[in-house]
Formats: structure tokens, sequence, C-alpha cells
């Protein structure tokens, strides 16, 4: 789950009927969930590099892919990342951060959730780790609201990797063509349309309403 400066882009899909949509497949940090801790984790780099920039690194850091595969603890994640920055700050304290960065849900996202009409399923596929998904689930309330709740830590699987996407096709059953994949990064958005899904580069519930009611899922207020 990775916030991005990218502002929403159109849809760029085979043209199938737009009222097709059996599922929204929603991304959850940067789309649903407001992430802070990047301007900490900046600053702690000197403010060197753009917030874009050190997405790309996060989404690639083998740190970050082993701690959100489940293969690595939150101790070894910390060292990983650190020494992969070069960054002179103490484990503790980076940890203390990263478990804060889930903040709070973007305001409208409740209301924007319940507007999806019953024959569209609600799911979420989220690069989580063991520090952010409870929290996400239980006290931002996200767990009671989508049937299907896909967590790279669970899955063993990530973004951008296809295989992720592939599973999640397999555990729904259903065509690539029905899922409507709303995410903030867009390597994330690239490799869902590689496999045929839909896929709408959003940051925050207001592009994301925007973009559900783009593609005839939900009709504006």
């Amino acid at each position: 789950m990775h916030d991005t400066t990218l502002g929403a882009q159109p849809l760029n899909v085979a043209p199938d009927n737009r009222h097709d949509i059996r599922v929204v497949l929603f991304d959850v940090g940067g789309v649903l969930v407001e992430l802070g801790g990047a301007a900490t984790l900046l600053g702690w780099l000197g403010n060197r590099i753009t917030l874009p920039e050190l997405w790309s690194l996060w989404l690639r850091s083998p740190s970050v892919r082993a701690f959100e595969t489940g293969r690595i603890d939150a101790g070894q994640f910390a060292a990983g990342v650190l020494g992969e920055l070069r960054l002179d700050v103490d484990a503790g304290l980076f940890l203390e951060s990263f478990a804060c960065w889930p903040s709070a849900l973007y305001p409208g996202a409740l209301d924007m959730i319940a507007r999806i009409p019953s024959h569209c399923r609600r799911a979420l596929l989220s690069n989580s780790n063991l520090l952010h998904w409870r929290r996400l689930l239980d006290e931002l309330g996200l767990g009671a609201l989508f049937e299907h709740q896909f967590a790279s830590h669970l899955m063993g699987k990530i973004k951008p990797d296809a295989e992720a996407f592939e599973h999640v096709l397999a555990s729904l059953d259903c065509r690539a063509a029905q899922i409507l994949f709303l995410d903030d990064n867009i390597l994330n958005v690239e490799a869902a349309r590689r496999i045929g899904m839909r896929a709408h580069l959003v940051r925050g519930a207001h592009e994301a309403q925007r973009s559900l009611q783009q593609a005839g899922v939900i009709t504006a207020c």
C-alpha cells in the first residue's frame, strides 16, 4: 500500500460492456486510507529524492518485499530497509513510525463503498504486513465492508508481480475484464492491465469515486 503524487488516469482497456464489471478491487493505502510517515522518511533521507521516487524504491525493495510476503519478521525488515536506504536511524524508532503509517480513512470513503451495487463484489488487494493489517481491518473498519480480502503477507504474493493478480482471479473465479482495479501506484496499475483487468490510477477516495462513476459502477450524487 503505497501513496504517490500521480493523479487519476483514464481507463485504457478493451471495449467490453462497461456494465459487465462484477468486482471492484481496491488497493488500500493511498486509495481508501491516508498514509502518513512518508514525510518523516524523506526527512531522514535529507529530502534527496522525491515522493514518487521513494515509493518506486519502496515497491522494489528486497526487504519490503520479504516483509510484505511474510518471509521475514519486523526486526529483519527494519534492519534491511535501513541498510538499503543507508539511514542512520534507530530500528525501534523506524518501526514505531512505520506502524503509524495508516492514519485514517479518506473522507468520503465509507459512503463511496456503500454506494457500490450488490451485484458487484467488493475486494481488497493490498501490499500489507503484520504491523498494519489488523489496524486496517479492525480499527479502521475495512474488514466488515469487503467480502474478499487479499493481503500480500498472507498470500505470499505481492504487487506488481503477475502472480498476485492471478491469485485474485483464481480465488474470485471470474474473468480479468470483469474486475475494476483501483490503485495509487502506476506499476501496479500497469501490471493489472497486462493481465486484462480494467485499472485506474487514483489517489484518495475522491478520485476513486470519480473512476467508479466513469466506469458506470456508481452514479453521480
